[in-house]
């Protein structure tokens, strides 16, 4: 290995941190990954969530439900 004017393995200090900023980035970051394969959640689960989440009450979630398995039935 040679540590003259800051060259590891041939390659600069600047170079090395570059590279591990850029693999941190790839590796750690919590964005979405394009061309990521995501489930489809159907009507029927996202009704559920919702009535889940206390976004909609009861009455509202029996009707959409109702009405969600009627449309299904066709």
């Amino acid at each position: 290995m040679f540590y003259n004017e800051y060259s590891f393995w041939g390659m600069h200090m600047f170079w090395w941190i570059a590279w591990m900023i850029l693999l941190f980035w790839i590796f750690a970051t919590p964005y979405d990954i394009p061309g990521q394969r995501r489930t489809i959640s159907s009507p029927l689960d996202i009704l559920q969530k919702r009535f889940a989440a206390g976004k909609i009450t009861n009455v509202e979630y029996q009707e959409a439900k109702a009405t969600l398995t009627n449309d299904l039935a066709k």
